[in-house]
């Protein structure tokens, strides 16, 4: 298999080792054994791929170099959020909710509707925490509080209160025993 001159052995070899091209590491080392003369099918065979894999990588290497073994960028599906409108939800998302979203706090459903009715944008529930979540922001909540707590009553009666803690006088004898039960010293010897 013809492997075009980019790099030597050596440099390759080199660059095997280092921890920036861990990700092209297999490929690197379809391409050494091409350099070798190893046939395609025996690299891949070695490496756990197909020897397609290997021509498609050493070729990959032969058009463009070192940089062609890293994969190519994948174009993926369009955001429905347009760009322009991103800060825009932002500063929605952080004013809360208003009057007119009928509720106290907002939840996914409800920033749902907020795509679809001021930005005509369709996302799914899954789509809108994924959104969120790629622009920064995560799913909390704050700890409940029951309607009748009073913070000024507890810091009373933590201030006021004797200690709860049940301290030992120092006379209890404890075991060694590993079950946990207490054990009783036995003296002599006892024959049944």
């Amino acid at each position: 298999m013809h492997v075009s001159a980019h790099n030597n052995i050596e440099q390759l070899h080199y660059k095997l080792r280092l921890k920036e091209y861990l990700p092209i590491r297999d490929h690197l080392r379809a391409v050494i054994g091409a350099m070798e003369g190893k046939a395609a099918s025996d690299i891949g065979r070695q490496l756990g791929y197909t020897m397609r894999w290997v021509q498609k990588w050493v070729g990959r290497y032969n058009q463009i170099g070192l940089e062609g073994l890293y994969d190519l960028p994948r174009s993926g599906q369009p955001t429905k959020l347009k760009a322009e409108d991103r800060q825009k939800f932002r500063l929605r998302v952080e004013a809360g909710a208003a009057a007119k979203d009928k509720v106290c706090a907002l939840r996914g459903h409800d920033f749902q509707q907020i795509l679809i009715q001021e930005f005509k944008a369709d996302y799914s529930l899954g789509g809108v925490y994924g959104l969120l979540h790629r622009l920064g922001y995560s799913c909390l909540r704050p700890r409940p509080r029951h309607r009748k707590n009073d913070p000024e009553a507890m810091d009373k009666w933590k201030a006021e209160a004797p200690l709860l803690l049940n301290k030992s006088d120092g006379n209890t004898r404890t075991s060694r025993s590993i079950s946990g039960a207490r054990m009783k010293a036995v003296l002599g010897n006892k024959a049944h």
